[in-house]
């Protein structure tokens, strides 16, 4: 009974992570437009402040409603430095993902993004609630 639990609590986290992080990927995907369409800025770049913009929403959001039990809750400095990390090699996967769909393969940088957003997405869930929250 106790892992049927855990498992629906664990499915409940993802499913509360998936919102937020939709609601990150909507806030990413603004600034990426704004940038890079109505700015005329470098679709890297672009990506960059949009995954910026989506990380720092989706860390508030993250201590606030996704995640019950923060494990250095007691230390916000440290908790938001290693959630900025993960969040940084995100950045870097995401500018990597977005190199290989648009330049390697030719695929039109707005819709990169989505399926950039899609493998970042598992690395930083996976790699949050392994180290961060519990």
């Amino acid at each position: 009974m106790s892992r049927r639990l855990d498992k629906y609590a664990s499915l409940a986290t993802f499913a509360k992570y998936l919102v937020a992080g939709g609601a990150g990927f909507i806030v990413d995907y603004s600034f990426l437009t704004v940038c890079y369409v109505l700015l005329g800025c470098h679709y890297l770049i672009s990506a960059a402040l949009g995954f910026i913009a989506g990380l720092v929403f989706v860390y508030i959001s993250s201590n606030k409603w996704v995640f019950a039990c923060r494990r250095l809750k007691d230390n916000i400095a440290m908790e938001f430095f290693v959630f900025a990390l993960i969040g940084i090699i995100g950045l870097l996967l995401t500018v990597l993902f977005m190199w290989v769909f648009v330049d390697v393969s030719g695929i039109y940088p707005l819709v990169a993004k989505f399926m950039t957003t899609a493998l970042v997405l598992v690395w930083n869930f996976g790699a949050r609630k392994m180290i961060l929250y519990s």
